[in-house]
């Protein structure tokens, strides 16, 4: 089977999922966050090399308040428990996005489990949180201007937050929704697409499988 290289996921469907079982988004969102080290530990043992998954969105900031303020609190906990999961499972853990919204306690905590992982050699797994994909470009953008560089491609991708990463092989989005939504839109130019009705909550590791075998018998042909 060819694995991807680095896949993109777009973990979509918590609230839905919560709704349809008269629970409180909150609900959706906890099972959310045990499906993704559920799924993150199966691609490392699987042999993927990069993942890149879909957290939150800067849109996502435009909820109810009490859900997002629900989610800062939710991730806070999470992390504690990555801390031990990169460390079990050899996972080379990293946060993109604009970071700045989080409190400064958040970040060092955050810091600290990229320093913890970062000799880790297996998966390099990174979570995208208020993040953005025209927001990453535009940044890039203005940061090679007050460089001086006169960038070509390769150049510009070593200012984006996915810096050193090959580009996305495949992207997967749970949820019924086909679209990128604003993901990783310099780095999945050619990247294969796979949708899935299942919500995030109810991705399990047979679906992944089957989304890596869907990949795997495709014919790319990178617009050749």
């Amino acid at each position: 089977m060819t694995l991807p290289q680095h896949i993109g996921i777009i973990m979509d469907g918590n609230r839905r999922w919560a709704k349809k079982r008269l629970l409180p988004a909150a609900m959706g969102h906890k099972k959310g966050a045990e499906v993704f080290r559920e799924r993150v530990t199966d691609l490392a043992a699987i042999g993927v090399a990069n993942v890149t998954f879909y957290a939150l969105s800067t849109e996502n900031l435009q909820r109810n308040e009490d859900e997002v303020k629900h989610l800062f609190r939710l991730f806070e906990t999470q992390l504690y428990d990555l801390d031990r999961l990169t460390n079990e499972h050899d996972i080379r853990l990293s946060f993109i996005g604009d970071l700045s919204v989080f409190s400064d306690k958040l970040l060092r905590k955050m810091q600290s489990v990229e320093k913890d992982s970062g000799d880790n050699k297996g998966l390099t797994c990174r979570l995208a949180l208020n993040y953005g994909g025209k927001a990453e470009i535009v940044r890039a953008a203005n940061e090679i201007r007050l460089s001086g560089i006169v960038a070509d491609e390769s150049a510009f991708e070593g200012f984006l937050y996915t810096k050193g990463a090959p580009d996305v092989d495949l992207v997967i989005r749970t949820g019924g929704e086909k679209r990128l939504s604003n993901f990783l839109l310099w780095q999945a130019a050619y990247a294969e697409l796979y949708f899935t009705d299942t919500l995030w909550c109810d991705f399990s590791k047979k679906e992944l499988q089957s989304a890596l075998d869907d990949y795997s018998g495709r014919n790319r042909r990178m617009g050749k």
